[in-house]
């Protein structure tokens, strides 16, 4: 034992002696030293991060904190084929040839503009040859960072700086020291001494206009600023920011910031820093002086208010011959140039009323809530200072077009996972100010085409196994309101929300090869905004009237062989997926609440949360059981009764500009208590695919440990006894059978997922690289005689979660993602059986070692590849 770790450590060490090998094959070309990595030590209140954001020269990128720097690697290999003299000769040479040939065809203005182009696209690469290298060095290399000891110490000056002047700590100081590495690299340590910071023993104010000192007075609770708290710069900033929006907010137009001063008093602060002193008492007064030769800050009132409604040409004033319709409504006068819009409406989105003091609130309401209209290009607020300090306002709205199509078309894919991507196209009709109330009339009308498999397994015959099309056809027609239309004087308690009422009707047609489905639903929902980051969504009617088929079309005999499965599932105790399939009525009503603080395109510290709550047939609690069943009996349809509630959380943190960490959080709850303890199929919950575990094929893991076997396979209690085919490549060998035909729903979800998100290279998009572990089931919350081990039971929570992990490749044309994960399994708890043979318990669940690069689409844990549109959370 003692040799064999021996060994291990002397391979370890060759391995790393190698790596270092690997990584100073470059650097040793230059007598500059590479800058390795930068650490801060000694800070124990100002986090690292903030000292780190100081320092510009930034390590190059390394794998996994190994020397392995290939990015620098190419940069460095290319850049000896890169010649930048030549670039910017070859480019003045082109600006001579352009400005001879310019001179020839001057007199032809279709051929000067064909040379400008072409001079101007040649120009562009050589420009940016010049500047930023060739190909391989622009979007696959990166510049490699040297370490300067000038760099360093104008680095821990200005960590100095800022944490005695930001910060508080006085009197802190800040040094570097250089360690050497083995490669030529060199790690530079930063050492802070922070000592004792300075605090606030009193907060005084100096402020001459009464009516501004008793303002502030009356707002002290609010302050940034604590007696005891450590004296900090942000947030004395803060503080400044504070004061600033409470004037701007009561009246004072003129005033900003400039006017508040911060100063310590002499007889503390000042005498500290000048004999260094140990106290670290701060005295801190803020000032607020009066506008030069006058003895108070001025108050504004809102003046006259015009509302200009019209094209940019027609709303202005310059143009009186322009015929105009004017309509005074609570003290406002509104002027329309064309189209009319209900001025009762509007009224309710403005909030300058004459008379009223001005406040940078009500200024920023009013453009945003007539902006979230969607019936405006443009919405401008400009003030003119008249006499009695009365601001006469003016609002110009520039209107959209009252008639407006949209197209979109592309690759999509119906059911990921299940066929191949298809084309789709949607056509969105949209009328404005449909009946001059602001309301916005649509009309969406959507289709896609896919290949797909069927339902066949890996026991199927050939023809089940070919290749079918699967069509979808969508219109959706919508009225939306902008105003919650409710009786009582609840409609206009959400004025201020941006409420939208939207009501619509719609009909969906799935044409797959193994049934027909035909889907009618009308809704009515309300929706308000808090905030940008505080969103609302109140369904109060969503009703399904669902029927499918498995009769006509040329698929007819593969549906006929489905439905007979369908059949057999039933008879065997699963009746979920079975009646999922018989002619349905679904309502509900339903509440989410999202909080969201990421911004696409912004990588920086955010949270996205959603929780949504959904009542299915609450009206039929009125009626008794017997009634439901009868009504189904004589109709044929199905009801349904049942609670779901479902919570999903994201935190997603920048390491890097282009490198994000994101995790995910996502649970759900299903309960039916109809007469049949069933729900709508999609109120179930799935777990696997291109949002889900990604080692998972969509929908197709768990419930539970509930072993993915057919319909003929034996049940043992605690275990299962799967079928056994025989291996064609070996007759005498006879391999458990593993069912993923259907999909299994559950009950209740529980899922996490982490992933490192990071660039490659640029080119015609970003192509974005991530890493990625998942892990989650779903389970049933009663009994299954058809699936054993499905039930949620605390016991055996942990053993059910599945886990799998992969990488993925991400295209970003910035306007969409297009995505492609590949997953393996790394422990599936459904691998728990007794072998045929010799009825011994095989446990397979931990199934990470049976993946093999020489079988990456075979064997029990193959490479799960899945396509999907955008982030996956």
């Amino acid at each position: 034992m003692r040799l064999f770790r021996v060994g291990q450590y002397a391979s370890l060490i060759t391995l790393y002696a190698i790596l270092i090998t690997l990584s100073g094959c470059y650097t040793s070309r230059t007598n500059d030293y590479l800058l390795y990595t930068n650490t801060i030590r000694g800070n124990r209140t100002v986090i690292s991060d903030e000292l780190e954001a100081l320092i510009p020269q930034k390590p190059n990128r390394r794998i996994l904190r190994t020397p392995l720097t290939p990015a620098l690697w190419i940069y460095q290999a290319s850049s000896r084929r890169y010649n930048r003299d030549s670039a910017i000769a070859e480019l003045a040479a082109k600006t001579t040839q352009f400005e001879r040939q310019s001179e020839l065809v001057a007199s032809d203005p279709r051929a000067l503009r064909r040379l400008n182009r072409r001079f101007s696209r040649e120009a562009r690469k050589l420009r940016r040859y010049a500047e930023e290298g060739n190909w391989w060095m622009r979007n696959l290399g990166e510049k490699p960072t040297y370490f300067y000891p000038r760099d360093a110490e104008a680095n821990a000056l200005k960590m100095q700086t800022y944490l005695r002047r930001t910060k508080g700590f006085l009197r802190a100081t800040a040094e570097y020291t250089v360690d050497t590495l083995l490669d030529g690299r060199v790690r530079v340590n930063y050492l802070i001494d922070e000592k004792e910071p300075y605090r606030l023993r009193s907060i005084s104010y100096d402020i001459p206009d009464s009516n501004v000192r008793a303002l502030v007075q009356a707002e002290r609770g609010k302050s940034y600023l604590k007696i005891g708290d450590r004296f900090d710069g942000d947030k004395l900033d803060n503080e400044r920011t504070r004061i600033e929006e409470l004037l701007r907010n009561n009246g004072y137009y003129e005033f900003g910031r400039n006017y508040i001063r911060v100063s310590a008093s002499r007889d503390t602060a000042a005498a500290v820093v000048a004999t260094n002193d140990q106290s670290t008492l701060v005295d801190l007064t803020i000032q607020i002086p009066n506008p030069p030769l006058r003895n108070a800050h001025p108050l504004y009132q809102i003046g006259d208010v015009n509302v200009r409604i019209g094209s940019t040409q027609e709303s202005t004033a310059t143009s009186p011959t322009t015929p105009t319709d004017t309509i005074s409504q609570n003290g406002i006068l509104y002027f329309y140039s064309g189209r009319k819009f209900a001025t009762r409406l509007l009224d309710s989105k403005i909030r300058l009323r004459p008379g009223k003091l001005y406040s940078q609130n009500d200024y920023t309401s009013t453009q945003r809530q007539l902006f979230l209209l969607n019936q405006f290009k443009f919405v401008n607020i400009n003030f003119t200072d008249t006499t009695g300090r009365r601001l006469r306002t003016e609002i110009r709205a520039t209107p959209l077009d009252k008639y407006e199509i949209t197209t979109e078309g592309g690759l999509f894919v119906l059911y990921q996972g299940q066929g191949y991507p298809g084309p789709f196209a949607n056509l969105t009709f949209r009328i404005r100010n449909f009946f001059g109330g602001l309301e916005t009339f649509e009309t969406n009308l959507r289709a896609g085409i896919e290949a797909q498999t069927g339902f066949a397994d890996s026991t199927s015959t050939s023809q089940l196994r070919d290749t079918y099309l699967a069509q979808e056809l969508g219109l959706t027609t919508s009225l939306i309101f902008p105003q919650i239309l409710f009786p009582g004087r609840l409609r206009f308690a959400f004025n201020d929300l941006n409420p939208r009422t939207q009501i619509s009707l719609g009909y969906n047609y799935t044409n797959r090869p193994d049934f027909l489905r035909q889907t009618f639903r009308t809704t009515l929902s309300y929706n308000w905004q808090k905030a940008p980051r505080h969103q609302y969504s109140f369904f109060l009617t969503d009703l399904n009237l669902i029927r499918s088929s498995f009769r006509g079309g040329p698929n007819e005999e593969l549906r006929k062989q489905f439905e007979q499965r369908l059949i057999q599932l039933r008879d065997a105790g699963n009746r979920v997926l079975f009646n999922s399939f018989l002619p349905s009525i679904a309502s509900n009503m339903s509440f989410a609440y999202t909080y969201n603080t990421n911004v696409f395109g912004e990588n920086r510290r955010a949270n996205f949360f959603r929780v949504a709550l959904e009542s299915g047939g609450t009206t039929l609690n009125l009626l008794s059981s017997a009634a439901i069943r009868r009504f189904t009996e004589q109709t044929g349809l199905q009801l349904f009764k049942y609670l779901r509630f479902n919570a999903d959380f994201r935190h997603y943190i920048p390491l890097r500009p282009r490198t994000t960490l994101a995790f995910r959080v996502n649970s759900g709850l299903l309960y039916s208590y109809g007469p049949d303890r069933s729900a709508p199929y999609e109120k179930y919950f799935f777990a696997g695919g291109s949002n889900s575990l990604r080692a998972w094929r969509p929908r197709r893991l768990g419930p539970g440990s509930a072993y993915p076997r057919s319909t003929e396979s034996k049940v043992i209690p605690g275990v299962q006894v799967p079928t056994f085919i025989t291996d064609p490549r070996n007759p005498e060998v006879k391999l458990p059978q593993f069912d993923y035909t259907f999909e299994q729903p559950g009950d209740f979800l529980l899922e996490g997922s982490a992933e490192l998100r990071w660039r490659y290279f640029h080119f015609g998009a970003d192509i974005n690289g991530a890493l990625f572990l998942d892990a989650g089931n779903v389970w049933t919350l009663r009994n299954d005689p058809a699936r054993p081990n499905a039930e949620l039971r605390v016991g055996k929570l942990v053993p059910d979660i599945a886990v799998g992990t992969g990488t993925g490749v991400r295209i970003d044309f910035s306007y969409f993602i297009i995505r492609f994960d590949a997953g393996i399994k790394v422990w599936d708890p459904a691998r728990r059986y007794i072998r045929e043979s010799d009825g011994q318990l095989i446990d397979e669940r931990f199934l990470l070692p049976q993946f093999t690069l020489k079988r990456l689409s075979r064997g029990a844990n193959p490479l799960i590849v899945n396509f999907g549109i955008g982030y996956p959370f």
